[in-house]
């Protein structure tokens, strides 16, 4: 058997090539030097882009080739959802005011935050992720021992943190999960929004204490809705951020084409075609936005799973019925997604097995009785869900 070379694309080297994952602003490195040309209108202190330019970067052009000169460029769409939305987080980024994406887990808040980074300050890479034992020097800063015995506190020994990096370069810092992270944690947040300084105490006897801010930093954190985390945040900590809550997708067609594309990206990059037919995936994202939302495409209830029917695990569904395709029988991937659908809503509880078959003895019947062959298939798997 032959193997696909993976696809690159436009905007990515050889090198990036050999990359499970190549952030926003080397992968779209391209997009982004076009539409520092392209725009050249006010930009806020720091920033690569316009914050018009910032929002046609993560939403795309609309399929419109835009000129700069001689050159002409599709800008790709990245991000899927309103335009309200990017404007919005755009906004307050400019502001120089923290911005807070909330949601639920799958909706894409990490790379909505990547995108913004990447278009602001060309760089997503300055970033801490939340958990339980993140600590305020992961924040701050910390130290080189070796400096530090040998010549003392000085800024020569100073390790400065991703945020720390960002606040003294003027550029845009990441906290994902904030919500995991301990109190004295997010206290230490309050009082870097507040003052846009740090104090270094070691410092203050010889050279200055204080390392502020410069024009152009903010911050941007991501906290998950359905998990509440290690600690809620506090009313201080709140008052810094404009909260903007990342919801699904609306379309079905939107939700179908963005599955495909990602899907197809993660299989090449196994080395092989994506092989998963249209109509199997857009029946699996119909499934997934059923057991989401309780409610089908045709408004008959269906009762919802505990875990999270996210577009990002439908990706990942996806990419796994690519690679059986490729690597497997390569023959009946749709008799897959009956299990598939199984390994999905038994993560947080196994009784939602159970909501599963009344999916099937719901929605997937009466859509077999119309005739649907898709779903006439599906449903004479249904004892694959009782296995």
């Amino acid at each position: 058997m032959t193997t696909a070379t993976p696809k690159t694309g436009p905007d990515r080297s050889a090198a990036q090539a050999d990359r499970q994952i190549v952030p926003p602003e080397q992968r779209y490195a391209a997009e982004l030097e076009f539409l520092a040309a392209y725009d050249t209108g006010p930009r806020p202190p720091g920033w690569l882009l316009t914050p018009r330019a910032a929002v046609t970067f993560v939403l795309g052009s609309g399929g419109e080739k835009l000129k700069q000169g001689r050159r002409g460029l599709v800008i790709e769409p990245k991000f899927v959802g309103e335009r309200s939305l990017v404007e919005r987080c755009v906004v307050t980024l400019a502001g120089e005011r923290g911005l807070l994406l909330v949601g639920e887990p799958g909706t894409a808040k990490s790379m909505l935050s990547e995108l913004l980074a990447a278009a602001v300050c060309g760089t997503s890479a300055l970033t801490v992720q939340g958990t339980a034992g993140t600590t305020e020097d992961q924040l701050k800063y910390g130290w080189n021992y070796a400096l530090l015995l040998a010549k003392g506190p000085s800024r020569e020994a100073l390790v400065p943190s991703p945020v720390l990096t960002a606040m003294t370069s003027g550029r845009v810092a990441r906290v994902e999960e904030v919500t995991r992270c301990l109190p004295e944690v997010q206290d230490a947040l309050v009082s870097l929004l507040s003052e846009r300084r740090i104090a270094v105490p070691e410092l203050a006897g010889g050279e200055d204490g204080q390392l502020h801010a410069v024009p152009g930093f903010t911050l941007i954190a991501t906290a998950n809705l359905r998990d509440k985390g290690v600690s809620e945040m506090s009313a201080a900590l709140k008052r810094r951020f404009n909260f903007e809550t990342v919801g699904p997708i609306g379309d079905l067609a939107a939700e179908v084409e963005l599955v495909r594309r990602q899907s197809t990206a993660a299989v090449e990059r196994a080395g092989a075609p994506f092989g998963v037919d249209d109509t199997v995936l857009e029946a699996l994202v119909t499934a997934f936005r059923d057991l989401r939302t309780g409610r089908s495409v045709e408004g008959w209830d269906v009762e919802r799973p505990s875990t999270v029917m996210s577009t990002a695990e439908a990706v990942s569904v996806a990419t796994s019925l690519g690679v059986t395709a490729a690597y497997l029988d390569g023959g009946d991937v749709l008799g897959r997604l009956p299990g598939q659908l199984v390994g999905v809503v038994r993560k947080d509880d196994p009784a939602d097995a159970a909501r599963l078959l009344g999916y099937w003895d719901g929605p997937v019947r009466r859509r077999a009785e119309q005739g649907a062959a898709t779903w006439r298939t599906l449903w004479d798997l249904r004892p694959a869900l009782e296995g």
